[in-house]
Formats: structure tokens, sequence, C-alpha cells
């Protein structure tokens, strides 16, 4: 049997000339890391972009802390949405821990401080909607992420590497 054997047919589209006309079609990003690099983000972390969405400033990544490492206290602005892939992780301010498929929700204007002691890290899909701000250990406002940091995250590493910028990525 062939892929076009398994092909179903499709219902009608009443607005099939609007979509053919204006839409757009979705998109596959490759997750492997030659196509889609680790990102350094300080010393104990790496995000792996997935997707930019301009017109919603919000953003998908995977996140990846290393054993022992944490990401800065830090506000959100909007809803962010978290399934653990790999390890555990948790936020210092908060008495759970999530593993290997648990799924976190955190809603704006919740401060808390990213950390995994599991020795081998934590790896987790986020969808990040709107800014998420960043504070130090003395609780100063560092700098503010939105669609457009991570943007430049990933663009700029990318060409300091000589790897292509994925265009399929920008919605």
């Amino acid at each position: 049997m062939t892929k076009q054997d398994l092909i179903t047919k499709l219902p009608d589209e009443p607005h099939e000339a609007m979509i053919n006309r204006f839409g757009k079609e979705g998109a596959f990003i490759p997750g492997d890391d030659k196509n889609t690099p680790w990102v350094p983000f300080g010393e104990a972390a790496a995000i792996k972009h997935l997707a930019f969405d301009i017109r919603q400033n919000s953003v998908a990544n995977i996140l990846w802390v290393k054993g022992g490492g944490r990401i800065g206290t830090h506000k959100h602005r909007g809803v962010v949405s978290a399934v653990t892939l790999e390890g555990s992780w948790g936020y210092y301010e908060y008495d759970w821990v999530a593993r290997p498929g648990d799924f976190v929700y955190e809603l704006p204007g919740t401060a808390h401080t990213l950390y995994s002691d599991d020795p081998n890290g934590m790896k987790a899909l986020f969808w990040i909607n709107g800014a998420i701000e960043f504070y130090d250990d003395d609780a100063n406002f560092d700098f503010t992420a939105d669609v457009f940091w991570f943007i430049d995250h990933y663009v700029t590493y990318c060409e300091a590497n000589g790897i292509p910028v994925n265009q399929d990525m920008f919605m």
C-alpha cells in the first residue's frame, strides 16, 4: 500500500477560495540539533527555538536546564504553558516538581525562579505568550524577553555560527 492509497477524502470547505487566496500553510520544524540548534542561555541552560509569532508576541521553544542549574527569577506578562519532556524541574517558590509528561501553566503577574536539581537536568516544551521580565538575585530588573528578544537570540547565534536561519519558524 502506498501513501497515496492511504489519503482520505477531505470535507468540502465553503471558504476554499479565500483560504487559497489569503491562507498560509503551517510548517514543519525539524528538531535535530543541526537544523535547530541549542542556543546558550546563561551558564546552565540552552534554548531550542521552534516558532516565533510576532502577531501574538508568542514563542515556542524547548528549554534545557542542566543538572544543578537554574534560570533567573522572572515575571510573566502573559500565559505560559509547558510540558516536561525529560528530567525534572520546579520553581523555588512552589512545592511541586514537574516530571516527564507533566503539564504546567503560568498566569500573568506570577514571578518565580526555575531550577533543576535532577542530575540529568530537564527539558520542557514551552509556549510563551507575552513578555517575560527577568530580575537579578537582588530583585533588580535585568531585561525583558519578548518575541523580538527570542528572535534576536536565535538569529544572532545562527549568523555567528554559520547556521541558516529557518524562515519557517516565523509565523
